[in-house]
């Protein structure tokens, strides 16, 4: 503000103050603008835990995010946004989803394109596989061979972007989260029936729970 004035104008507009204190308010004015920027001590330290990009090194990933970076720009669909913010995450938070849940989700004469955000997998539990138009990162070869036999598609995701580039006429699905093994075990504490980790099965180890004061408690 004070830099662009020239003299004349800083006379004009602050008439009431003195020659020096003119020049002391603009040379403050300069420090305050030219100064680097201050260091936040409240939140020293603190950063955004969302991924802005992928952790993964693929390429193929990386062009997809560049592409769906440039549809969040330029299209004001949430659509885009959501895949996006699906492209960053680990393959722990991007479940694989079977071809049955995908039938499942469907009505009978449902004509949308089912989106899904990781691989899509058979299920040879699953008879009769409808006509489908399934878009994915990657799909198993039998599940990819079943769409195709029904007379489906199975899509990637950037021939999706051409298809549907605000994501019309779709259906957006992603896999059970926490169906893992592993999350079985996780939380572990009283009248929480969480699965523990067994170390052996005999007499001395998870069967002698109540039989001795190292398991538990001894009856």
């Amino acid at each position: 503000m004070f830099i662009s004035m020239g003299i004349s104008e800083l006379d004009m507009q602050y008439t009431w103050l003195s020659p020096r204190k003119k020049t002391l308010l603009t040379e403050a004015w300069q420090g305050v603008l030219l100064a680097p920027p201050c260091i936040d001590l409240d939140r020293h330290h603190v950063r955004s835990t969302h991924r802005k990009a992928p952790k993964s090194d693929n390429v193929y990933l990386k062009l997809l995010v560049k592409l769906y970076r440039f549809l969040t720009r330029r299209t004001d669909a949430s659509f885009n946004k959501v895949i996006l913010r699906r492209l960053f995450m680990s393959r722990i938070n991007r479940p694989p989803v079977s071809i049955s849940r995908i039938v499942g989700n469907l009505n009978k004469d449902d004509k949308r394109t089912i989106v899904i955000v990781g691989t899509v997998t058979d299920d040879n539990r699953l008879l009769t596989v409808p006509k489908l138009t399934v878009a994915a990162l990657r799909f198993t070869a039998t599940a990819r061979a079943r769409i195709v036999a029904a007379g489906g598609e199975a899509i990637t995701l950037d021939q999706l972007a051409l298809r549907a580039p605000t994501g019309s006429n779709t259906l957006l699905l992603r896999g059970p989260k926490n169906s893992r093994e592993a999350v079985k075990h996780f939380g572990f504490g009283p009248h929480k029936h969480k699965k523990p980790y067994v170390e052996s099965k005999g007499r001395k180890f998870e069967k002698a729970r109540g039989r001795r004061r190292s398991r538990g408690f001894k009856v």
